[in-house]
């Protein structure tokens, strides 16, 4: 009698983790996008995702939602190692995992948060479970890749995206707006990139010259297989925050971010200043933004008169009662402030569009 050993595919299962995860991003501040999916049988029983800051993991989550007695052979598949730490009032998730009597899992990536970072594995081994790692790790790390630059770099994943005439213009000669790319790119950026950040950074001068909205728009035939927008595209299509980063306090209150239901969703990056060295004029235009729901913060100048990048990162990664930090920033202009976060070397991705004519950020 002989016996034919077949090895199983855990890549689908790590996909389909990666796909429920991306239904919280936006939401899950500077914690990571994670899935989870209970298989059996070869077929996915049940599934979740860690749906907001604050809230249960995907893990701890699946458990609580699962009504079916746990079997022998139930296969928990997750896209990142799970926690094993009690983080404000979220309970570890190896705990959940442990009592729940699930005997296999099988994890994407690791940890990069040195806290969990194997100790999470190691405590689910020492439970008699075993423990399969890592399954499609490039395209989980990629997936997170905000989170483990957080980790990793102390700061949020920057991706900054221009977009130019094949000659090199950005503007018209007077400096006035220009249309330089073209409907497919306008799409293509909308949906692999506007939606994948959960920031969007500009200039004030860009808001002077251009009055952009700075969200992400797209048809729901733009939009991946199987999602349509108001049905767990960015959990109910919820914009990225938008950022305009303004030391002089200049952005017109005219401003199509800084008005309206826009308003709630932007923040204001101006100067750091004493009280004697604000002007009364300062003072209401920031008292208007902040009675309109804008978030104004103020961070210091550095010796090039640029903000101090190590200070405004601290602030966009550090959660306050209704702020949740955010791991990813989308970097659109305008040149200044291109070159601002070149300096600091802060572009972790560089993303060209080229355009035969003339586009102002809409």
């Amino acid at each position: 009698m002989s016996f034919t050993l077949v090895a199983l595919d855990h890549t689908p299962f790590i996909h389909r983790c990666i796909a429920l995860a991306e239904y919280g991003c936006g939401h899950t501040g500077i914690n990571p996008m994670v899935g989870a999916v209970l298989v059996r049988d070869e077929k996915i029983i049940i599934e979740a995702f860690h749906e907001e800051f604050g809230s249960l993991h995907a893990e701890a989550l699946l458990i609580k939602k699962c009504v079916q007695k746990i079997q022998q052979e139930d296969r928990l598949y997750i896209n990142l190692e799970p926690c094993c730490y009690t983080e404000k009032k979220t309970p570890p998730c190896t705990d959940a995992i442990i009592k729940s009597g699930i005997k296999h899992v099988i994890v994407g990536m690791l940890d990069p948060n040195p806290q969990v970072s194997g100790k999470g594995i190691e405590q689910l081994r020492k439970n008699g479970i075993e423990v399969i790692f890592p399954i499609e790790r490039a395209r989980c790390v990629w997936f997170n890749r905000g989170f483990v630059s957080l980790m990793v770099k102390s700061r949020p994943w920057i991706t900054m995206k221009k977009a130019q005439t094949w000659s090199g213009a950005i503007a018209g000669e007077d400096g006035s707006k220009m249309k330089i790319t073209n409907t497919e790119q306008d799409a293509w950026s909308h949906q692999y990139l506007r939606s994948k950040h959960d920031a969007i950074l500009v200039g004030v001068e860009t808001v002077v010259t251009d009055d952009p909205l700075l969200t992400f728009r797209m048809k729901n035939e733009e939009l991946p297989a199987g999602r349509s927008i108001g049905e767990g595209w960015r959990m109910k299509n919820e914009q990225p925050l938008r950022i305009v980063l303004d030391p002089q306090l200049r952005i017109p209150l005219t401003a199509k971010v800084v008005s309206g239901e826009m308003a709630k969703g932007t923040m204001v990056v101006t100067k750091q200043a004493e009280d004697t060295e604000v002007t009364e004029e300062a003072k209401e235009q920031m008292e208007k933004l902040r009675e309109r729901g804008v978030r104004v913060v103020s961070i210091p100048l550095n010796d090039a008169g640029v903000f101090a990048m190590q200070e405004l990162f601290h602030v966009l990664t550090t959660p306050t009662k209704d702020f949740h930090g955010l791991t990813s920033i989308l970097v659109e202009g305008g040149r200044k402030t291109w070159e601002a976060f070149r300096k600091a070397n802060a572009v972790d991705c560089e993303v060209m569009l080229i355009g035969k004519k003339q586009s102002h950020i809409a």
